[in-house]
């Protein structure tokens, strides 16, 4: 239990029309509750922490409760930005655990063994994210013109949840405090210190809820797999 594990929520789903995906009904629970049951499982996972808005938070303490989750240690409030947000959640950390995971709440299909393997990855090489090859052929597009063809076989979807070493990933926070940087995505916060990420390879079914489609899709793919485990 080496790693403590920040899930963040604090958009406002603008992509959603409006709808509050988080607590969307999904599976016995609803997406954060599915998200967190995967956590609750992981034998490497010591605490949870949630990011929020501070209007969610009784709803989300309520799922907990009614799953009996066990390793949620505190919720608190997101910032302005998604970097903002999870250093609000670094800082509301209980444990000093050697490695920090950090995963979107809009994905709450992420697997427990892949879960494990990105953080079993993370502690051979500092830091680990899921992902997944790219499935098309992607285009780099100026002003509506194609200006290349990168090779599909290096292409990537991010997914998360993102592992860091936490002392490897603090310095990174701190250099981009220092340089005034802001970043979507937690893996450039230890590329822009020089650190290298591995890529663990995922599930494609660890899709992201963006848009209202979204739900759907991740219901049918839950409804598949608790038949297939029947």
């Amino acid at each position: 239990m080496d790693t403590s594990v920040i899930i963040v929520c604090a958009g406002n789903s603008t992509r959603m029309q409006g709808i509050n995906k988080i607590l969307l009904p999904l599976g016995d629970s609803n997406v954060i509750g599915t998200a967190m049951q995967v956590f609750e499982q992981c034998e490497s996972v010591g605490e949870i922490v949630i990011v929020t808005r501070k209007q969610d938070e009784a709803a989300i303490r309520e799922t907990a409760a009614a799953l009996g989750i066990t390793k949620l240690t505190n919720i608190t409030e997101g910032g302005d930005t998604r970097q903002q947000s999870v250093l609000n959640g670094v800082r509301a950390l209980t444990l000093e655990s050697e490695y920090i995971a950090i995963h979107d709440g809009a994905r709450p299909l992420v697997r427990v063994k892949d879960a494990e393997h990105v953080i079993k990855d993370a502690r051979v090489f500092g830091a680990a994210t899921l992902g997944v090859p790219v499935k098309d052929t992607i285009k780099t597009v100026s002003d509506g013109l194609i200006t290349d063809t990168p090779p599909r076989h290096t292409l990537y979807i991010t997914q998360t949840p993102q592992v860091f070493r936490r002392r490897l990933y603090l310095e990174g926070v701190d250099f981009s405090l220092e340089h005034d940087l802001d970043f979507t995505d937690d893996c450039q916060l230890v590329e822009a210190i020089g650190g290298k990420v591995y890529m663990t390879v995922g599930d494609y079914t660890n899709i992201k809820l963006t848009t209202p489609e979204d739900a759907a899709i991740a219901a049918a793919i839950l409804a598949q797999r608790q038949e297939e485990t029947a």
